[in-house]
Parts: C-alpha cells; structure tokens; sequence
C-alpha cells in the first residue's frame, strides 16, 4: 500500500489527487477482472455495472476512507485544504491566545500551521495513580510521589516539573483567551474535568476542541497524530464554555476523587451531559478497578491476554497491539504502559516474566508466570496476592484487604 496513503490514514491530511489515481487503478483492476473482493462489494450494495465506471471505484476509495460517498470524501478535503490557507487567525485574536493540552504533542504541528499564541501543557496523568480529595498542597505532594516512583524521576525534578505545571495553570484565570485541545479518552478527558473544575474565574474567553475521530483515519488515537493542516481545519470547530460546564467539571471531578466510586459510575451511565465524551471515559476508567472476577483492571488484563496469545512477544510488541487493536479507548503514551507494565513485574508474586533485561524495554520478550496463567483464567484474585497499594482516582487498593471492585454489568461492588 502506498507510503502517502499510510500517513493520511494516520494523521488524517488526505491527499484528493492521490485518491483519485487510486481510484483510477483501482478502475483497471475492476476491469480486468483482478480486483475480486472489491467487484463483490459493489455487487452487494448493488452498485456494480458493466463495465466498470470511474464513479464504481471512486466509490469504493471513499468508503475505505470512512465516507459514504467520493462528494463527502472530496467536500472534507476542500474543507481541511481551505482551513489549512485561511485560517483567519487575526480575527480570531489568536496571537493572544493561550492553547492548553494535556502533553506537548501538538505545539510543534501547531507552529507550523501557522498558529502564534502561547502553548502550555498540564501532563500530569491523573488516570494513573492517586487522586484523593485532599487540600491542594498535600495533593500535589502526592502526584510529585508518584510521577517520581512510576517514571523513575529524581523526586527533586519532579517537583520543579509539577509544580510549574500547576502553577502555570492557576494562572489560566489572567488569559484573554484560553483553549484546550481534548481527545476523547480518560487522560484528555479527566485533564479537561481536573483543570475546568479549578477555575474559580475563568478567562474572559473559555473555548474547547474536542473530537474522537476524524475522517480518513483508520484508528484515531488521538489529535498528537494529526497533521498541521488538520489542526488548522480543527479550529473553526472550537465551542465556548459556560458556566453550567464548569459545574459538571467540579462534579465530576469531586467524584473521581472519592474514596468510593459510586457517585463516578453514575456520572460514567448519564446521559446527555454538557461534555458528551465524558461519559464513556469515565465508563473506561471506572473498568481500572479490579474485577470481582479477577482482581485485574481492564488494561492489565488486555496486556495478558495478549502476551498469553503471542509467542513470547516483546513489551514493544504487546504495547502496539493494545493501543492499534486491544484497547477500546486508547488513553496510554509508552511511558504511562511501561510503568503499569512493571507493577505486574516487579513484584514478589509476578504475572509476567521479563527476559533479556540488558535490552532497551520494548525489545525485551514477556511470558506469564503460572500466577499470570491462573490469574487470568479467573482461579486466582490477583489483589490477594498484590504486594503493592493502587489508586484508581480517589479509590485506593490496598492488597489482601476489603477493597471496591466491579461486577460484570461495571456496577462497583464492595469485596470484603
């Protein structure tokens, strides 16, 4: 498959003069009788016609692209092409405008589209570690703790780093303009709740763009793998926050840092709220809690399927699969998956076996140990036999105690 359609299938900036060639070749093959699966397609849409039109192919261009028609396919092109030249900044007074983002994965494309305000990332993972309701102060001594232990970082240096993060954001209140730049998964969207809800006066212009996919791009991750151009053609799509936003935010965010997560699961089941990805992230976060099946998490439990599926694949290996095809809301950088990866190894009751150590991490190969095996196959509670406390927001899991967990419909349920 060409490298050009590769990249637009991933960063979403879809070439129209190289779908047309496409198209065009595609035509000779439906002609000549080679392009078997694709004739069948068209026959059972009831599209197919003898012999072969432009249209047939173009058809089918667009629909591997994820539109119903090549008009939908080339009306997002002109769009994202004509965003791309006129992104009339100046009006939107822009150059004075702080962008927020939860990492520093998009300031660079930003740059280069043509964007000139200030770029300020808030990193910190609040879908890992704790998160209990606690003053301030004592809370980010906590997220310091953890960012230092889980990202093997001096405690000094994480201190500097969190404390600038955070101290940059109490200022968001003095921004003109402020936006932030959101996916639809638990890290953006529980960053979005975290920093709307410690607004106590927002800036004079509170904008959001958040999406969960974007046309032509086969799995979307998230807006870091996009092109410049697509951001430019993002920003005509922001929406301005009002107040009744922010108090869904401090809702939501009061109840992910609860020592019980039962106000969270049922915000994570509501409907129509103002933050309409909320929901479901706050769905897949909850499924971080231990199963009553088997005391395993979502995440975990998709890293040891996989590794039990493969032939002692390389951390590398089980990292691509679970975010390209496992993971139902993609939410973990390399890191944040290394670090959850090691509380499953380096343990006194392991689930997975590590070789070849001297490698760099993702080339080293895994296997399950036979704790792993049983763990999985739901005869044995991984939390009886954890040696280390977790946090999923304000809930805290201590092992061999009485702990929440969840049952099969994700409802939490107390485990005594």
């Amino acid at each position: 498959m060409p490298n050009d359609y590769r990249a637009s299938a991933y960063n979403g900036h879809i070439n129209l003069e190289h779908q047309r060639k496409r198209a065009k070749e595609l035509l000779t093959r439906l002609r000549d009788g080679t392009a078997v699966s694709q004739q069948a397609l068209l026959e059972r849409h009831a599209l197919y016609s003898a012999p072969p039109r432009l249209a047939d192919a173009q058809w089918l261009i667009a629909r591997e692209l994820g539109f119903p028609s090549w008009p939908k396919l080339k009306a997002h092109t002109d769009a994202v092409d004509f965003a791309a030249r006129h992104p009339q900044f100046a009006a939107d007074r822009e150059a004075s405008t702080q962008h927020w983002r939860c990492g520093n994965d998009i300031a660079h494309s930003l740059r280069v589209a043509g964007f000139q305000g200030e770029f300020h990332m808030f990193a910190d993972p609040l879908c890992m570690g704790p998160a209990p309701d606690v003053p301030d102060l004592e809370f980010l001594e906590l997220r310091c703790d953890f960012i230092s232990s889980a990202f093997d970082m001096p405690i000094d240096d994480a201190r500097q780093r969190m404390r600038g993060e955070y101290r940059d954001l109490a200022r968001i209140s003095q921004a003109p303009h402020a936006v932030l730049w959101c996916d639809a998964d638990a890290y953006d969207q529980l960053f979005l709740i975290a920093v709307l809800a410690g607004m106590t006066t927002p800036p004079e212009l509170l904008e959001l763009i958040e999406i969960s996919h974007v046309p032509g791009v086969e799995r979307f991750i998230g807006i870091g793998q996009l092109a410049p151009e697509v951001l430019a053609w993002l920003w005509p799509q922001r929406r301005r926050l009002e107040a009744s936003t922010l108090e869904l935010a401090r809702t939501a965010w009061k109840a992910y840092r609860a020592s019980s997560p039962q106000a969270w699961a049922e915000l994570a089941f509501s409907e129509s709220l103002g933050l309409p990805f909320l929901a479901p992230a706050l769905r897949r976060q909850l499924q971080e809690l231990p199963s009553l099946r088997d005391g395993l998490s979502l995440t975990e439990r998709l890293v040891l399927e996989i590794i039990r599926e493969l032939d002692r694949p390389t951390l590398g290996r089980v990292f691509s699969e679970l975010m390209s095809v496992r993971e139902p809301l993609p939410f973990l950088g390399d890191s944040m998956f290394y670090a959850l990866a090691r509380a499953l190894i380096d343990v006194g009751n392991p689930l997975i076996r590590e070789f070849d150590t001297q490698l760099d991490w993702p080339r080293r190969p895994l296997e399950l140990t036979g704790l792993g095996k049983l763990v999985l196959d739901g005869a044995a509670y991984w939390v009886d036999h954890a040696s280390t406390t977790r946090w999923i927001g304000g809930v805290r899991i201590e092992p061999g105690r009485p702990h929440w967990a969840l049952d099969e419909a994700l409802v939490p349920k107390w485990r005594p």
